[in-house]
This record gives structure tokens, sequence and C-alpha cells, in this order.
């Protein structure tokens, strides 16, 4: 392995900056839902990106894009990078197009410095990791990992009554039918989304987990009345009970501290009248934990809690995924991949929910974090600095070169 090869970092940036403009916003971020007009532009770009570097770019029946570049032994199971292009409708430049690019980097590193790996090296793009048009999220890699089926993917509808499976033939990417193909390793870089290696004055993120998840859909069911005639106590105000529930959402995740999370980020009220009580409130709930254990305890607390409201409340849960480990082996050479450039560094616990999640099912794979400013992430206003974002390129550089070579002596 080659250990002394950089990164170019300009380059690197200048490829973020290029793609932000697909769906940039007047504040500066980047409005780019999966499966639209801009996504298909974007993908476009990544395809030629990724031929001009010697790649062959497949696409599978859910969008996922892969981009190998050969290896010295094509038999061995590739060695993949990946993350999404798709964001937020207030989305940022950086979130997820950073992981994509950084992979592009490599490539295109490695054949600056004529360096073949051993295994093939793939750069993927997953399809509708953000689940801000169509649920579940992390879509195209859940259904690679086998987390949920092909047509329960394509049969999933926005709120214009869309298809996936439309959607994908509006833009040209619904690919042929590729079978799920081993994979040697899978790293993903990507900005933290959160304040903590900020905060600690570190530059990169040694990523030993990711939280598990509980998203539940909540009805409350109460009656609609007239907001003058109808006393205080005879009222049946389901916006009353939800006010509750949200405090109680708060109160279970700070019972279960440090990793525990809890947020109610979506009501919808009905009718949503300035002077009828409200009859009926429906909201979402995201309970997030360390541990199988917790999560199921705050599960608990959260059933308990509607159950013993003072009005009928429905829970139906639409989202679970285990607290997932990442490999310690990736792990541990992420961590020396940072310590042997010289990069402060530390080890964290991813809160939000990655494309890693579902590929370390069916593969070993670790993820690095880089800063970003205030810990701020899915907002316009989303940044982090060059120099970070080099060093999390050039970890990741190091970290799949020896990924690679190292199929090499296992095959021997």
């Amino acid at each position: 392995m080659q250990q002394n090869i950089q990164i170019d970092p300009q380059r690197l940036w200048d490829a973020i900056m290029e793609t932000a403009e697909f769906g940039r916003t007047p504040k500066g971020g980047v409005k780019r839902l999966t499966l639209t007009d801009l996504d298909k532009q974007v993908r476009d770009w990544f395809r030629r990106q990724c031929e001009a570097v010697g790649c062959t770019v497949t696409v599978d029946e859910v969008g996922n894009m892969f981009a190998r570049r050969p290896g010295r032994d094509n038999s061995l199971p590739p060695i993949c990078v990946g993350s999404h292009l798709d964001t937020q409708p207030t989305g940022g430049k950086f979130d997820g197009n950073y992981g994509v690019l950084a992979g592009l980097e490599v490539l295109r590193t490695l054949n600056d410095n004529d360096v073949r790996t051993a295994a093939p090296l793939e750069v993927v793009v997953w399809t509708n990791e953000e689940g801000s048009r169509f649920v579940p999220v992390m879509m195209g890699s859940g259904v690679f990992a086998g987390a949920f089926t092909l047509d329960h993917a394509l049969a999933q509808v926005d709120r214009e009554d869309v298809s996936v499976r439309d959607a994908l033939a509006s833009i040209g990417y619904a690919g042929e039918r590729v079978a799920a193909h081993d994979v040697g390793a899978y790293f993903e870089a990507h900005i933290e989304q959160g304040p903590v290696l900020e905060a600690n004055d570190k530059v990169i993120g040694v990523v030993k987990a990711a939280l598990g998840q509980r998203w539940y859909d909540v009805t409350i069911d109460g009656m609609e009345a007239h907001a003058g005639p109808t006393p205080m106590e005879l009222r049946r105000d389901a916006l009353l009970v939800a006010a509750d529930l949200i405090r109680t959402v708060n109160r279970i995740a700070l019972d279960h501290a440090p990793h525990g999370r809890g947020t109610v980020g979506w009501m919808d009220v009905h009718p949503n009248s300035r002077n009828v009580i409200p009859g009926r409130v429906k909201l979402t709930v995201d309970l997030r934990a360390a541990d199988d254990a917790t999560l199921l305890a705050m599960d608990h607390a959260l059933r308990d809690a509607c159950a013993q409201a003072s009005l009928p409340v429905t829970v139906d849960e639409v989202v679970y995924f285990a607290p997932q480990p990442f490999a310690d082996a990736l792990v541990a050479s992420v961590r020396e991949s940072a310590n042997a450039l010289g990069f402060t560094s530390m080890d964290v616990v991813s809160g939000a929910g990655h494309d890693a999640v579902y590929l370390a099912r069916v593969a070993p794979a670790a993820m690095i974090f880089v800063p970003c400013k205030d810990g701020i992430s899915h907002n316009e206003i989303e940044d982090a600095r060059a120099d970070h974002l080099e060093a999390g390129c050039n970890v990741l550089l190091r970290a799949m070169q020896r990924a690679a070579n190292a199929l090499e002596g296992d095959a021997a």
C-alpha cells in the first residue's frame, strides 16, 4: 500500500460545490428530492465522472448506482464506499453528498498515483436515503441488505400519489435487477450532523455504532366542539392530550441518558380552526437508543403513557431497526488511519441513521465522521471546513486501501 499519497482537497471541494448547484436554494442550501429531475441531473453527473476514471456503472431496480473500479483480482468482493445524493427539502451541501464525492475522490487519487488495489473498489449512490419524499428511509440500502423487499419499496407513494416505481421510470433510473452482490467491506464518510466533534475540538469521529430507532404514527381521538360555549371541564381536546404526550416523549429520552433521544417532529391538527376545539391530532414520535433493551424500555414507557391518556390514543410503529455496532477491525482501521495521518480523533456513536447501518447487516462496515459547523444539518446553512473534509477523505483513502489489500492476503 502506498501510504504517502494524499487526495486533492481542491478537487474534492470543487466537486461538492458543483453538485450543490443541482437544486441550489436562495439561502445556499440544496433541495434535491429523490427521483426528481434534479436527482436525475446529479446522478447523470456522477455517472460521467465515474466513467471518466475507468469505472463501470450499473443500476439496480430500486435505482442504486454502483461504480466499480477494477482491482488486481476481480474475483474478490469489492471494497465499497457510499452514501446518497438526495437531500431534505431544506437540505445542505454536505449531508450524503460528501460521502459519495469522497469515494469518487479516492478513485481519482488512486488513478493519479497509478495505484491498483488488490480487490476492486466500488462507489455506491443509495436511493432515497433521506425518506423525505418516500418512506421508508434508507430505502435503497435497505432493499440491498434485505431489510425489506424490492416490491414493497417500489410500491411506496409520495404525497402526490406517485410511486417509487413510476418515479424511477420517469427519470430513467429503473435499472435491471442486480442481485445483491458480496461486499468485502463498506465505508461511509459523513459530516457528523451533531455538535460533539466540534465541542471536543476533534477532526475525526471514529463511529463505533449507530443508535437504534423506533418511529411511530400516533393518533389521538377527541371531539370537535365550539370554543366558546363548551366549558373547560367538559372538553375532549385532542391537542391538550398531544401537548402532554410531547412532554412525555421528552421525559422518556431524558430518563434514558446519555444516548436516549425522543422527538415529536410532525403534527396534524383537525379541524385546525381558530374557534374549534381540536377533535383529532396525528403526530409522529421518534425514539432512539444505543442498545435494544433501552429502546424497548422507551417503547414500553411511550405505550404506557398513551394507554393512560384521558382520550383514546392509537400507536402504530412504522419503522424499527436495532442499534447497530460496526465491525471492530474496520473501526480500528479508521482509528489507526486517523492517528497515522496526525489527526485528532474520538470514538462516537451515530445518533442518525445511515446507509451503513443496513450494510453492516451483510458486510463488515465502518463510518468516518468529520465536524459540521455548530452541529447543524438538515438545514440550508449546513457547513463544513474544507480541511476537515480533506482529513476525512484521506482517512477514507488509507482505510479503503488497507481493506482492499487485506482481502488479497485472505484469498491467498
